[in-house]
């Protein structure tokens, strides 16, 4: 299990190498990458052009929330591994923001976990986001979206 809060990019083919390479018992792995989008979508549509997104956070503290997402799908899920990546700083339009991968003997637990931890992650990972776009810098806080699949999960577990 493990968390990593980084400001330089990651290479998916060798975290997941690493995540996997002494653990017999993964029956599969789910995964998500999440990328910084062009176009900020809102209220359904496509709005501003996206030039940056400048990821803020406390480091120990963010690091600390992070841990308490992970040890949640542990409890409410068989898992192998788990592994978060999250970076921070600027990061422009196509770069990679965030590495979610989730290892278990069956694939049941594997993608709702995943799925948890990504739903958790845009609701409850204490980052601050910073758009600049065309019409100037924007900070963002989750969408309704976000908060609506997060909330599904409170219901489980």
């Amino acid at each position: 299990m493990s968390v990593r809060v980084q400001e330089e990019d990651f290479d998916v083919g060798a975290e997941l190498e690493r995540l996997t390479r002494d653990n017999k018992r993964i029956g599969g792995l789910a995964v998500f990458v999440g990328l910084v989008r062009e176009m900020h979508v809102r209220d359904g549509l496509h709005r501003d052009r996206i030039d940056a997104l400048t990821l803020e956070h406390y480091p120990g503290m963010t690091e600390k929330a992070l841990e308490e997402i992970e040890d949640e799908a542990q409890r409410r899920w068989p898992l192998e591994a788990t592994l978060i990546v999250h970076r921070h700083g600027r990061l422009a339009a196509g770069d990679r923001i965030v590495l979610v991968a989730v290892g278990s003997a069956h694939r049941e637990a594997t993608f709702e976990a995943c799925e948890f931890l990504v739903d958790w992650l845009k609701t409850k990972a204490p980052f601050w986001k910073l758009e600049d776009t065309s019409a100037g810098e924007q900070w963002v806080g989750a969408h309704e979206g976000d908060t609506q699949a997060a909330a599904r999960w409170e219901k489980k577990g």
